[in-house]
């Protein structure tokens, strides 16, 4: 019976295999929980029949029996199973996070592979996408104990990676691709103890081979935005209309709230970094800082409410961003970001904060490249572009959005807020600015976006890591919505 069992886990384990679909690989966990499972169906089965047949004395020693015969059988599986997929000792206890503690790329042109050490063994998903070139791996929750720097600098096929959390438990890599590529190998490979090692490898392919890559249309679509509570919803609003394909919805008036409700935007996070310093001080990072700085500064006036669209460094889609301030029917919608320069003979010089407002055609030539990095966001993340960024539709949307008076309550808390900034910050040498930024296309809210200052100066790189200047300029920005809101209501009476 044993020699049977024994072959049994033999078995499962020659059955530990990749499936690939179209070069979409899908590595997944051991079946170690299942095997579990199994024994502790068995042992609770054990536990009613030992009530049983105690009640029976001649029943005794076929009990020991049964009790020994199950022990023989736990002890065969485990010594069959490889140690390097045990994920946990329990079924019911929640597994614990894997750690990454290295990454690295080897080959060359013709071949190039990717190596991550994990503490342990996860379910690991492998695509590829186009526009530009990337392989996307999708991981559980992983946390990232991995060399600064790494990822930065490429080799063979791939340019640079990333990496982070893309959402609440669940992390990604994305490698930036010099072209079209294809998935040869993939495998999670079991090393000392309980790690293990994901490899893959990558080889070129035709741009007509790899069409749209084999993530396309796949993704799972974000989490829908929470719904406005009903306590901040007049009573006998009308539904809020649905929109057509493509087309911005003619919304219902706003609603009447004790408290205008403000939404600060933390611009990236998670495994989008936005901007990074010579020093390696990542946009992400400050931007968190200052929103968490400004939401207490606001709070503690008693006079909004408050919400964030990302409280941790996490990442979130830009669609998504727009989509909570919309269903929040936010009053005043503030993203935060921090601007660099690439130029390394002016970013001694450059410095300073700069206010962006929503418009068609960008002031100049800045600000147009300041909205082409901050739109790039989601494919940063290894997201798709989404089929409603066509440019007729969004031409059409832009025009109908500077007709609204949104626009001018924008421009006009951009004026109060480069005037209160100004008086305890440094401002860039033409401090309003406009651009088609994505996370701005709000018919309904007045929105600016912040650019705190540039982290590829070496003043502004330090002023951005201090508390107290990041305290100071929430206080600022607090203070010009104070002012905004304060005149609103001397003229709504």
């Amino acid at each position: 019976m044993v020699k049977m069992i024994a072959q049994g886990a033999a078995d499962r384990r020659g059955r530990m295999q990749q499936h690939l679909q179209h070069n979409r690989w899908v590595l997944p966990r051991t079946r170690w929980h299942r095997d579990l499972e199994t024994y502790a169906a068995v042992a609770a089965d054990l536990k009613r029949g030992t009530k049983q047949f105690l009640r029976f004395r001649g029943a005794c020693l076929y009990v020991g029996r049964l009790a020994l015969a199950a022990l023989v059988v736990l002890a065969s599986t485990l010594i069959a199973i490889p140690e390097a997929y045990a994920q946990t000792a329990s079924v019911h206890r929640k597994t614990k996070a894997a750690q990454a503690k290295r990454a690295e790329l080897t080959g060359d042109s013709k071949q190039t592979t990717f190596r991550l050490g994990l503490s342990n063994g996860v379910r690991a998903e492998i695509f590829t996408l186009a526009d530009p070139y990337r392989v996307v791996v999708d991981l559980p929750e992983v946390a990232f104990h991995l060399p600064e720097g790494s990822g930065e600098k490429g080799g063979g096929l791939i340019s640079a990676f990333r990496y982070g959390l893309v959402s609440e438990g669940k992390a990604r890599i994305v490698m930036d691709a010099n072209g079209p590529v294809v998935i040869k190998h993939a495998a999670m490979n079991p090393k000392d103890g309980q790690a293990v090692e994901l490899i893959i490898e990558l080889v070129p392919t035709s741009a007509h081979a790899f069409g749209a890559g084999t993530g396309a249309g796949a993704q799972p679509q974000p989490p829908p935005a929470p719904p406005v509570p009903q306590r901040d919803v007049a009573k006998g609003a009308p539904p809020a209309p649905t929109a057509s394909p493509g087309r911005e919805i003619e919304r219902a008036p706003k609603v009447t709230r004790a408290k205008p409700l403000v939404v600060i935007d933390a611009g990236h996070g998670g495994i989008d970094p936005g901007t990074t310093s010579a020093g390696n001080v990542k946009e992400k990072t400050v931007v968190l800082a200052v929103a968490l700085a400004l939401r207490s500064q606001l709070a503690a006036s008693g006079r909004y409410d408050v919400r964030m669209t990302r409280k941790t460094d996490v990442f979130v889609p830009l669609d998504r961003r727009v989509q909570m301030s919309r269903e929040l029917d936010a009053d005043l919608f503030i993203s935060l970001h921090a601007d660099a320069i690439a130029q390394k003979g002016l970013a001694k010089n450059v410095r300073g904060a700069t206010v962006y407002t929503l418009s068609e055609d960008a002031s100049d030539e800045e600000a147009r490249r300041m909205a082409e990095k901050e739109n790039n966001s989601d494919a940063v993340a290894g997201l798709q572009t989404s089929a409603f960024e066509g440019e007729g539709d969004v031409r059409n949307i832009l025009i109908d959005l500077l007709k609204r008076e949104t626009s001018n309550f924008s421009a006009d808390f951009s004026n109060i807020l480069v005037k209160r900034m100004g008086q305890s910050i440094s401002l860039s040498s033409r401090p309003q600015r406009s651009a088609a930024f994505k996370v701005l296309r709000q018919a309904d809210t007045p929105s600016v976006l912040v650019e705190l200052g540039y982290m590829s100066n070496p003043k502004d790189e330090e002023l951005l890591q201090s508390a107290a200047w990041q305290r100071r300029v929430a206080a600022s920005i607090g203070s010009a919505v104070d002012a905004y809101f304060s005149r609103r209501t001397a003229t709504a009476r």
